[in-house]
């Protein structure tokens, strides 16, 4: 673990010598919007080198704005959005205003491998990582791209999904066996997020995921693509080939009820197995209780505390603890909860990598909410190398 002024990282390094990096960067808020994209690349650059990665170790990268609309081009123009040469990187522009007041901060994962490892676009929004005979699916910025007049958010989520649907189809790959992660922004979530769960239970319906089969890891939270009139973007991560033993899903029930008992579509925490480790998706988590309903209405730490002790019951039910997250994304209602919070999570994770961002949960009622990723050593030789 590694913390810096204005960075931090997160690895994971497995049996294999292979090695996983997560970095969260953040820029100074009393600079102009160029100058903070300047010292947000320098301080990457600087957390790298630390690392000892190259510039084709970077897999991942989410780069959040304060003002998509007006920021985007120049984020796409600078060196973040993508490496020169042969290796390109995937790349996700989303428009949450990074804590404390700042307009550009950013996650990166980066893959440290000792076999070789093959990257390849299957289009300007799909990035294919291929490693030991599996096909890791980058999905990111998947918007309708209205411009011109607005689209039903119902009609964009069918939209937006088709697109993740006929990128797996072109590999011979199908949502439901293969898709283990979403992340969805919704613009005006207090709006317009009913819509979009309404749509997405329509669109997993149809390509077999139900209430008796399984979902998808996700969030859905308060965000927006640069474009005026889009009210839904969203990154994926699938999985080709996966071999339906490496893979579980997270509940403890008697924490917090299945997504399914209050009629929305996505898994508490997915799991996906390897020879030498796991990694545990969880999905954007809040302070809700095993009958579905929000715990400590009205007090920001007290639902951030209950929130983190639910992420820990579906850790553990995974074989992972709190203290194998590589990162923590924190969602906050109101920018005004910032200092308790972050001080909260600093005292309790020193040295972690903790993005925070103003994002609005799915119910006005939760003023926080939180996901990650745990990378735990396993040891099953029966499963497929990472």
């Amino acid at each position: 673990m590694t913390s810096r002024d204005g960075y931090a990282s997160r690895s994971f390094r497995g049996r294999d010598g292979d090695a996983e990096h997560y970095i969260v960067v953040e820029a100074p808020p009393e600079l102009d919007f160029a100058g903070q994209l300047d010292v947000l690349a320098r301080r990457y650059a600087e957390a790298t080198a630390g690392l000892r990665l190259t510039s084709e170790s970077a897999i991942f990268r989410r780069i959040y704005l304060s003002d998509a609309a007006n920021q985007a081009a120049l984020a796409r123009a600078c060196g973040l959005f993508a490496e020169p040469g042969e290796s390109p990187v995937a790349v996700s522009i989303v428009q949450q205003p990074p804590m404390p007041g700042g307009k550009v901060a950013m996650l990166a994962y980066h893959l440290e491998a000792s076999a070789p490892v093959a990257k390849r676009r299957l289009g300007p929004d799909h990035l294919l990582v291929e490693k030991n005979g599996l096909g890791h699916l980058w999905s990111t910025g998947l918007c309708a791209g209205a411009t011109a007049a607005p689209l039903p958010t119902a009609a964009q989520t069918q939209q937006v999904f088709g697109q993740l649907i006929d990128a797996l189809a072109a590999q011979d790959a199908t949502l439901a066996e293969h898709c283990v992660r979403t992340w969805i922004y919704v613009r005006d979530v207090d709006v317009f997020y009913q819509d979009l769960v309404d749509s997405r239970a329509e669109v997993f319906a149809r390509h077999g995921l139900t209430r008796d089969t399984h979902y998808i890891a996700s969030t859905g939270i308060e965000g927006a693509c640069a474009h005026r009139y889009d009210t839904v973007l969203m990154d994926a991560y699938s999985v080709l080939g996966l071999d339906p033993r490496q893979v579980s899903y997270l509940n403890d029930f008697g924490r917090l009820c299945a997504t399914k008992d209050y009629n929305v579509t996505f898994e508490r925490g997915t799991r996906i197995g390897y020879a030498d480790r796991a990694h545990c998706f969880i999905s954007g988590t809040a302070s809700i209780d095993p009958a579905g309903q929000v715990v400590h209405a009205g007090d920001v730490l007290r639902q951030l505390g209950r929130a983190l002790d639910n992420v820990a019951a579906l850790l553990r039910a995974g074989g992972a603890a709190l203290a194998d997250l590589t990162h923590l994304v924190v969602y906050l209602r109101d920018p005004s909860d910032y200092p308790r919070v972050a001080a909260s999570l600093r005292e309790r994770f020193p040295g972690l990598p903790v993005q925070i961002v103003q994002g609005a949960v799915c119910r006005p009622d939760w003023l926080i909410e939180v996901e990650g990723i745990a990378i735990v050593a396993n040891a099953d030789p029966a499963l497929p190398r990472f």
